[in-house]
Protein backbone atom coordinates (compact mmCIF):
# COMPACT_ATOMS: atom_id res chain seq x y z
CA UNK A 1 0.00 0.00 0.00
CA UNK A 2 1.02 3.70 -0.80
CA UNK A 3 -0.38 6.64 1.23
CA UNK A 4 -0.24 9.56 -0.77
CA UNK A 5 -0.38 13.23 0.71
CA UNK A 6 -1.35 16.19 -1.60
CA UNK A 7 -2.21 19.67 -1.37
CA UNK A 8 -1.93 23.57 -2.09
CA UNK A 9 1.34 24.95 -0.71
CA UNK A 10 1.05 26.39 2.98
CA UNK A 11 -1.45 23.45 4.30
CA UNK A 12 1.10 21.76 6.17
CA UNK A 13 1.53 18.32 3.93
CA UNK A 14 4.97 17.32 5.24
CA UNK A 15 3.73 18.04 9.05
CA UNK A 16 1.53 15.77 8.59
CA UNK A 17 3.61 12.99 6.54
CA UNK A 18 5.48 13.16 10.27
CA UNK A 19 2.28 12.68 12.31
CA UNK A 20 1.21 9.87 10.11
CA UNK A 21 4.72 8.17 10.03
CA UNK A 22 4.90 8.30 14.14
CA UNK A 23 1.16 6.86 14.23
CA UNK A 24 2.60 3.76 12.30
CA UNK A 25 5.01 3.53 14.10
CA UNK A 26 3.11 3.64 17.30
CA UNK A 27 1.33 0.48 15.46
CA UNK A 28 4.17 -1.23 14.81
CA UNK A 29 4.58 -0.85 11.46
CA UNK A 30 7.88 1.39 10.02
CA UNK A 31 7.02 4.60 7.60
CA UNK A 32 9.23 5.83 5.45
CA UNK A 33 8.56 9.66 3.77
CA UNK A 34 9.17 9.95 -0.23
CA UNK A 35 9.61 13.66 -0.94
CA UNK A 36 6.73 14.55 -4.36
CA UNK A 37 8.41 18.64 -4.74
CA UNK A 38 9.64 19.10 -8.07
CA UNK A 39 11.84 21.86 -5.81
CA UNK A 40 12.87 19.90 -3.02
CA UNK A 41 15.03 17.54 -5.13
CA UNK A 42 17.72 20.73 -5.18
CA UNK A 43 20.44 20.65 -2.71
CA UNK A 44 20.63 24.31 -1.16
CA UNK A 45 16.99 24.97 -2.08
CA UNK A 46 15.58 25.27 1.61
CA UNK A 47 14.16 28.11 2.74
CA UNK A 48 12.25 28.90 -0.20
CA UNK A 49 10.85 25.42 -0.87
CA UNK A 50 9.95 24.93 3.05
CA UNK A 51 12.21 22.12 3.39
CA UNK A 52 12.01 20.29 6.69
CA UNK A 53 15.21 21.06 8.64
CA UNK A 54 17.95 18.12 8.89
CA UNK A 55 16.41 17.63 12.62
CA UNK A 56 12.88 16.96 11.67
CA UNK A 57 13.78 14.36 8.91
CA UNK A 58 16.04 12.72 11.33
CA UNK A 59 13.45 10.60 12.97
CA UNK A 60 11.83 8.73 9.51
CA UNK A 61 13.54 7.84 6.47
CA UNK A 62 13.12 10.45 3.57
CA UNK A 63 13.84 10.26 0.36
CA UNK A 64 14.07 11.81 -2.75
CA UNK A 65 15.27 15.35 -1.18
CA UNK A 66 18.38 16.63 -1.88
CA UNK A 67 19.36 14.41 -5.25
CA UNK A 68 19.45 17.45 -7.86
CA UNK A 69 22.34 20.12 -8.32
CA UNK A 70 21.13 23.22 -8.88
CA UNK A 71 22.43 22.97 -12.67
CA UNK A 72 20.50 20.61 -13.24
CA UNK A 73 17.23 20.04 -14.95
CA UNK A 74 14.12 18.51 -13.56
CA UNK A 75 12.78 15.69 -15.34
CA UNK A 76 9.12 14.26 -14.47
CA UNK A 77 10.20 10.93 -15.64
CA UNK A 78 13.52 10.46 -13.95
CA UNK A 79 11.44 11.27 -11.18
CA UNK A 80 8.86 8.39 -12.28
CA UNK A 81 11.80 6.07 -12.31
CA UNK A 82 13.69 7.36 -9.05
CA UNK A 83 10.24 7.35 -6.76
CA UNK A 84 8.56 4.22 -8.08
CA UNK A 85 12.16 2.07 -7.15
CA UNK A 86 12.10 3.83 -3.93
CA UNK A 87 8.91 3.32 -2.81
CA UNK A 88 8.90 -0.61 -4.30
CA UNK A 89 12.11 -0.57 -1.69
CA UNK A 90 10.45 0.53 1.09
CA UNK A 91 7.92 -2.14 0.65
CA UNK A 92 9.61 -5.04 0.38
CA UNK A 93 11.35 -3.53 3.72
CA UNK A 94 7.95 -4.00 5.26
CA UNK A 95 7.47 -0.21 5.78
CA UNK A 96 4.85 2.06 4.83
CA UNK A 97 5.56 4.28 2.40
CA UNK A 98 4.14 8.07 2.29
CA UNK A 99 4.19 10.07 -0.79
CA UNK A 100 4.18 13.92 -0.26
CA UNK A 101 4.14 16.75 -2.22
CA UNK A 102 2.32 19.63 -4.47
CA UNK A 103 3.67 18.78 -7.65
CA UNK A 104 0.70 17.40 -9.23
CA UNK A 105 2.84 16.34 -12.17
CA UNK A 106 5.01 14.38 -10.13
CA UNK A 107 2.42 12.96 -7.71
CA UNK A 108 0.54 11.92 -10.85
CA UNK A 109 3.38 9.98 -12.43
CA UNK A 110 3.87 7.78 -9.53
CA UNK A 111 0.33 6.61 -8.62
CA UNK A 112 -0.93 6.09 -12.31
CA UNK A 113 1.01 4.44 -15.01
CA UNK A 114 1.72 7.09 -16.96
CA UNK A 115 3.88 6.46 -20.49
CA UNK A 116 6.06 9.99 -21.05
CA UNK A 117 6.98 11.26 -24.76
CA UNK A 118 10.69 10.63 -26.08
CA UNK A 119 12.85 13.54 -25.06
CA UNK A 120 15.69 14.46 -27.93
CA UNK A 121 18.34 17.03 -26.47
CA UNK A 122 18.69 19.02 -29.61
CA UNK A 123 16.04 19.69 -29.95
CA UNK A 124 15.42 20.89 -26.22
CA UNK A 125 18.46 22.56 -26.28
CA UNK A 126 17.25 24.79 -29.11
CA UNK A 127 14.12 25.90 -27.66
CA UNK A 128 16.18 26.39 -24.47
CA UNK A 129 18.08 28.77 -26.23
CA UNK A 130 14.89 30.66 -27.67
CA UNK A 131 13.40 30.62 -24.09
CA UNK A 132 16.68 32.59 -22.73
CA UNK A 133 16.64 34.79 -26.00
CA UNK A 134 12.87 35.92 -26.53
CA UNK A 135 11.33 34.67 -22.91
CA UNK A 136 8.23 32.49 -22.86
CA UNK A 137 5.53 34.71 -24.78
CA UNK A 138 6.93 33.82 -28.12
CA UNK A 139 7.30 29.99 -27.39
CA UNK A 140 3.91 29.83 -25.94
CA UNK A 141 2.33 31.69 -28.68
CA UNK A 142 3.35 29.19 -31.11
CA UNK A 143 2.31 26.58 -28.49
CA UNK A 144 -1.28 28.03 -28.74
CA UNK A 145 -0.97 27.39 -32.65
CA UNK A 146 0.02 24.11 -32.41
CA UNK A 147 -1.67 22.77 -29.35
CA UNK A 148 -4.48 24.98 -28.03
CA UNK A 149 -5.67 22.54 -25.32
CA UNK A 150 -2.14 22.29 -24.19
CA UNK A 151 -1.11 25.94 -24.07
CA UNK A 152 -4.47 26.65 -22.52
CA UNK A 153 -3.75 24.13 -19.31
CA UNK A 154 -0.07 25.79 -19.04
CA UNK A 155 0.86 28.84 -17.48
CA UNK A 156 2.36 30.95 -19.90
CA UNK A 157 5.13 32.50 -18.34
CA UNK A 158 6.04 28.80 -17.47
CA UNK A 159 8.82 28.84 -20.08
CA UNK A 160 10.41 25.18 -19.16
CA UNK A 161 7.16 23.70 -19.63
CA UNK A 162 6.20 25.16 -22.71
CA UNK A 163 9.41 24.69 -24.35
CA UNK A 164 8.79 20.88 -23.28
CA UNK A 165 5.37 20.63 -24.87
CA UNK A 166 6.89 22.46 -27.97
CA UNK A 167 9.44 19.39 -27.52
CA UNK A 168 6.69 16.76 -28.02
CA UNK A 169 4.81 18.42 -30.58
CA UNK A 170 8.02 18.47 -32.76
CA UNK A 171 9.38 15.04 -32.03
CA UNK A 172 6.08 13.28 -32.59
CA UNK A 173 3.74 15.67 -34.90
CA UNK A 174 0.99 15.36 -32.07
CA UNK A 175 -0.37 17.24 -29.63
CA UNK A 176 1.53 17.20 -26.35
CA UNK A 177 -2.22 17.32 -24.66
CA UNK A 178 -2.82 13.64 -26.06
CA UNK A 179 0.15 12.21 -24.58
CA UNK A 180 -1.02 12.07 -21.10
CA UNK A 181 -4.07 10.25 -20.69
CA UNK A 182 -7.21 11.72 -19.11
CA UNK A 183 -8.07 8.36 -17.17
CA UNK A 184 -5.17 6.51 -16.96
CA UNK A 185 -5.00 3.07 -15.20
CA UNK A 186 -3.45 2.75 -11.65
CA UNK A 187 0.26 2.03 -10.79
CA UNK A 188 -0.48 0.06 -7.56
CA UNK A 189 -3.28 0.62 -4.47
CA UNK A 190 -2.91 3.42 -2.86
CA UNK A 191 -4.91 5.61 -0.30
CA UNK A 192 -4.95 9.41 -1.04
CA UNK A 193 -5.01 12.39 0.90
CA UNK A 194 -5.85 15.51 -0.40
CA UNK A 195 -5.25 18.69 2.46
CA UNK A 196 -7.11 21.86 1.95
CA UNK A 197 -9.49 24.32 3.54
CA UNK A 198 -10.45 27.58 4.15
CA UNK A 199 -9.53 29.81 1.05
CA UNK A 200 -8.72 33.31 3.24
CA UNK A 201 -6.86 31.65 5.97
CA UNK A 202 -4.58 29.63 3.20
CA UNK A 203 -3.98 33.32 1.69
CA UNK A 204 -2.92 34.23 4.92
CA UNK A 205 -0.64 31.88 5.77
CA UNK A 206 0.78 32.01 2.31
CA UNK A 207 1.53 35.22 2.50
CA UNK A 208 2.76 35.46 5.86
CA UNK A 209 5.27 32.34 4.49
CA UNK A 210 6.21 34.60 1.24
CA UNK A 211 7.43 37.10 4.15
CA UNK A 212 9.13 35.15 6.34
CA UNK A 213 11.55 33.22 3.82
CA UNK A 214 13.05 36.34 3.00
CA UNK A 215 13.53 37.08 6.66
CA UNK A 216 14.70 34.03 7.25
CA UNK A 217 17.68 34.41 5.04
CA UNK A 218 16.43 33.80 1.49
CA UNK A 219 18.89 36.25 -0.09
CA UNK A 220 21.55 34.81 1.84
CA UNK A 221 20.69 31.11 0.82
CA UNK A 222 20.38 32.48 -2.76
CA UNK A 223 23.83 34.67 -2.80
CA UNK A 224 25.20 31.33 -1.94
CA UNK A 225 23.99 29.10 -4.69
CA UNK A 226 25.26 31.53 -7.10
CA UNK A 227 28.55 30.65 -7.34
CA UNK A 228 27.30 26.70 -7.57
CA UNK A 229 25.48 27.82 -10.52
CA UNK A 230 21.73 28.71 -9.56
CA UNK A 231 21.25 31.36 -11.85
CA UNK A 232 22.34 29.08 -15.01
CA UNK A 233 19.94 26.60 -13.82
CA UNK A 234 16.91 25.74 -16.15
CA UNK A 235 14.63 24.45 -13.39
CA UNK A 236 15.99 25.83 -10.35
CA UNK A 237 16.08 29.32 -11.37
CA UNK A 238 12.53 29.34 -12.17
CA UNK A 239 11.31 28.54 -8.81
CA UNK A 240 8.75 30.95 -6.72
CA UNK A 241 10.93 33.05 -4.41
CA UNK A 242 14.41 32.06 -5.89
CA UNK A 243 13.72 33.72 -8.96
CA UNK A 244 12.60 36.81 -7.28
CA UNK A 245 15.86 36.36 -5.11
CA UNK A 246 17.86 36.74 -8.00
CA UNK A 247 16.24 39.51 -9.23
CA UNK A 248 17.05 41.50 -5.61
CA UNK A 249 20.54 40.31 -6.05
CA UNK A 250 20.35 41.34 -9.52
CA UNK A 251 19.45 44.74 -8.93
CA UNK A 252 16.13 44.39 -10.66
CA UNK A 253 13.61 44.63 -7.52
CA UNK A 254 13.79 46.11 -4.15
CA UNK A 255 12.61 42.99 -1.36
CA UNK A 256 9.27 44.34 -0.66
CA UNK A 257 8.72 44.03 -4.66
CA UNK A 258 10.00 40.35 -4.37
CA UNK A 259 7.62 39.55 -1.49
CA UNK A 260 4.85 40.74 -3.34
CA UNK A 261 5.73 39.27 -6.26
CA UNK A 262 5.96 35.97 -4.77
CA UNK A 263 2.81 35.93 -2.59
CA UNK A 264 1.09 36.36 -5.70
CA UNK A 265 2.75 33.74 -8.36
CA UNK A 266 2.48 31.38 -5.39
CA UNK A 267 -1.19 32.34 -4.64
CA UNK A 268 -1.50 31.37 -8.51
CA UNK A 269 0.11 28.26 -7.82
CA UNK A 270 -2.34 27.34 -5.23
CA UNK A 271 -4.92 27.65 -7.62
CA UNK A 272 -3.37 26.01 -10.21
CA UNK A 273 -2.85 23.01 -7.51
CA UNK A 274 -6.41 23.12 -6.56
CA UNK A 275 -6.88 22.75 -10.36
CA UNK A 276 -5.18 19.88 -11.00
CA UNK A 277 -6.08 17.43 -7.73
CA UNK A 278 -10.06 18.56 -8.77
CA UNK A 279 -10.20 15.82 -10.95
CA UNK A 280 -9.01 12.85 -8.58
CA UNK A 281 -12.12 11.89 -6.87
CA UNK A 282 -10.68 9.23 -4.84
CA UNK A 283 -8.82 11.49 -2.63
CA UNK A 284 -9.42 11.63 0.68
CA UNK A 285 -10.32 15.45 1.21
CA UNK A 286 -8.70 16.89 4.76
CA UNK A 287 -9.13 20.32 6.33
CA UNK A 288 -5.71 21.49 6.97
CA UNK A 289 -7.12 23.59 10.21
CA UNK A 290 -9.05 20.00 11.83
CA UNK A 291 -6.59 19.25 15.25
CA UNK A 292 -7.41 15.71 14.53
CA UNK A 293 -6.58 15.50 10.92
CA UNK A 294 -3.69 13.07 11.98
CA UNK A 295 -6.17 10.72 13.64
CA UNK A 296 -8.55 10.65 10.56
CA UNK A 297 -5.91 10.27 7.85
CA UNK A 298 -4.94 7.12 9.81
CA UNK A 299 -7.92 5.69 10.30
CA UNK A 300 -8.57 5.92 6.57
CA UNK A 301 -5.39 4.11 5.99
CA UNK A 302 -7.12 1.75 7.31
CA UNK A 303 -5.00 1.03 10.21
Amino acid sequence: MLIVIAGPTGTGKSALSLELAARYEAAGRAAEIVNADSMQQYRGMDIGTAKLDPGSRARFPHHQFDVLDVTETASVADYQQRARQTITQIQERGAVPILVGGTGLYIAAVIHDLQFPVRDDTVRQALEAELAQSGPGMLWRRLQQLDPEAAASIDARNGRRVARALEVVTLTGRPFSASLPSDPVPWQETVQFFLDGDRAILRERVARRSAQMFRDGLLDEVAGLIPLGLDRGVTARQAIGYAQALAVLGGELDVAQAVDETIRLTQRYVRRQRSWFARYDQMHRLDFADERVAHTAFELSGE
